[in-house]
């Protein structure tokens, strides 16, 4: 090993020869594991349901225990690696999340299985952001937009692995071989972690406020619990308005608080600099799409179009496919002519994307289906790479981790609120149009709540004319919802025309425009050629700041 630099400002140099880039294919498969947690899950809870007597509020839980704490957790994670080191968090996270694996495998009630998903929701808010703040350190400009591609397209590519992944376990072991497929995974990154990842911290980076803490857990988890909540228990819900309230305040006490502070936990003057607002905006509402096609593509699948769990996973390849493809160009292509123009053209295509699949009729089948699949992951692949590649070019580099913790906080909510409003949207639209004329109410009640709720029915009284009507009001209800997603990337593509900076031929560079006192403190970045800002001479990218302890 090379010795490391004990000058705490200047930019280090990737780690030499192969080692980087097993160093990135262990991230990988960590990002890999994180998503297809969140679908995995929905394969296996009808069995889980079964076995542990779990109602259907449990089950709403299991899901979604997981989710409450990941948001709101992952603000303080990047504070607490750049602090104590982002390595050494990162590998506390995959531990925790080991650990929460673990756990999800050995019990046997549905409240320990709640449990155990909020212990791994604890561990991913680690990984997610500390995976992205380690990358400016591995690699140079030159290569991050690749690296950030991988990071991007692996956490993409495990929502449809998920049913892919579950269906399998499912049908050759018992349902708790769901959580231990991540014992693996994480044993891979723990050790990939140890022998291959450089040690990063910001040396000047205060001390954990644990007020701060507080509020941005409780604050961030009240909010996103209000969001899930709310399509289900209706919006004017005492729970679900004294949760969102409660946000309300408790972050506004966050924001409050920060203003007496050097470095706040939730650091709003980040958001001051042009390049890490509008990408972040960028990603959040593509985020809020993409989340939107996730939530409409199984059922549509499954029910309208009859494929079991499995073969849902193998036709939601396609738009993968397109990621990939657009991951692999699109660094090339911003490089080129800036990242502004490939944003805007990335969220356009899918806009149009959302657009033709929102004419998606009844009786077209899976071609056509594929065709806008394919066109989307194009279309987010070309968007969100550059888009986050440059958010985290645009960070001081000593900022790195809390910095990508708010950036992907925000990408969290934009996926979350996707869900819900655009689920709620699905749903009433689906309960207005679905006819259930001469069914018992009970039976016309489970019928109106879901079209695979629907298709049970139909199967089990022989009514195939309500089968054929739930499948023309959920289309009804999915062409309404992609034509809210075509309208959003659409405004967001003219957001970031008209403000996102072009590095090739904006004067921002870096972290400029993050107040701050002055060149190179934490506040404020130094000119883009300076050392003192951790950025590399005579370029646009902000790198991680490596301490005495670094390691190549």
């Amino acid at each position: 090993m090379t010795s490391p630099t004990d000058v705490p400002h200047a930019a280090p140099s990737a780690p030499p020869g192969p080692r980087r880039w097993w160093a990135l294919g262990a991230l990988v498969a960590a990002m890999l594991v994180l998503g297809f947690d969140t679908t995995i899950l929905n394969v296996a809870l009808p069995a889980m349901a079964a076995q542990l007597g779990a109602d259907t509020g449990q089950q709403q839980w299991i899901a979604d225990a997981y989710t409450v704490v990941f948001a709101a957790l992952m603000l303080p994670a990047g504070l607490l690696g750049d602090r104590f080191g982002r390595r050494r968090m990162l590998l506390c996270g995959l531990g925790i999340f080991l650990v929460g694996s673990l756990l999800g495998t050995l019990v046997d009630s549905a409240h320990l299985v709640i449990a155990a998903r909020a212990v791994m929701g604890i561990g991913a808010a680690l990984i997610m952001p500390l995976a992205m703040s380690v990358l400016p350190s591995l690699f140079g400009p030159d290569e991050r937009s690749t690296a950030v591609g991988a990071i991007s397209a692996a956490s993409a590519l495990g929502l449809p692995l998920g049913p892919l992944v579950g269906g399998w376990l499912l049908d050759h072991f018992w349902w708790g071989s769901i959580f231990f497929v991540n014992v693996p995974l994480a044993l891979i990154g723990i050790a990939a972690c140890v022998f291959l990842l450089p040690e990063t911290r910001d040396p000047a980076s205060p001390k954990v406020d644990a007020l701060s803490a507080g509020l941005t857990a409780t604050g961030l988890g009240a909010l996103v619990f209000g969001i899930i909540e709310g399509p289900a228990r209706g919006w004017g819900d005492l729970l679900v308005v004294t949760a969102l309230t409660s946000s309300v305040a408790l972050i506004t006490g966050l924001v409050l608080r920060g203003r007496g502070l050097e470095r706040p936990m939730l650091d709003l003057r980040l958001l001051r600099g042009r390049g890490f607002l509008w990408n972040t905006v960028a990603a959040a509402l593509g985020t809020l799409v993409l989340s939107g096609l996730m939530f409409l593509l199984p059922q549509y699948l499954q029910a309208v179009l009859g494929q079991d769990a499995f073969g849902t996973g193998l036709r939601m390849l396609p738009m993968m496919a397109g990621l990939l493809v657009a991951a692999k160009g699109s660094g090339a292509l911003a490089a080129r002519i800036g990242p502004r123009p490939v944003v805007t053209g990335g969220l356009i295509v899918l806009a149009c994307a959302a657009f033709l699949g929102s004419t998606t009729d009844v009786h077209d089948g899976y071609g056509t289906t594929a065709l806008w699949l394919s066109i989307a992951g194009i279309g987010f692949g070309f968007a969100m790479v550059p888009a986050m590649d440059a958010a985290l070019g645009a960070l001081p580099g000593d900022r790195a981790g809390s910095g990508s913790g708010l950036l992907m906080t925000v990408r969290q909510f934009g996926g979350a609120l996707g869900v819900a409003l655009l689920g709620s949207l699905l749903a009433g639209a689906y309960g207005d149009r679905i006819d259930t004329t001469g069914l018992p109410a009970r039976a016309a009640d489970a019928a109106g709540d879901s079209v695979v709720a629907a298709h049970l029915v139909a199967d089990r009284i022989g009514a195939p004319q309500l089968a054929a009507s739930a499948d023309r009001a959920y289309l009804h209800g999915m062409g309404l919802v992609l034509l809210v997603c075509g309208i959003a990337a659409l405004v967001a593509a003219l957001l970031t025309a008209a403000f996102l900076p072009n590095p090739r031929t904006g004067r921002e560079r870096g972290g400029e425009g993050i107040a701050g006192r002055g060149p190179g403190t934490a506040d404020s970045p130094a000119p883009a050629d300076s050392p003192a800002a951790g950025h590399l001479p005579g370029t646009d990218t902000a790198v991680a700041t490596r301490t005495p302890d670094a390691r190549q």
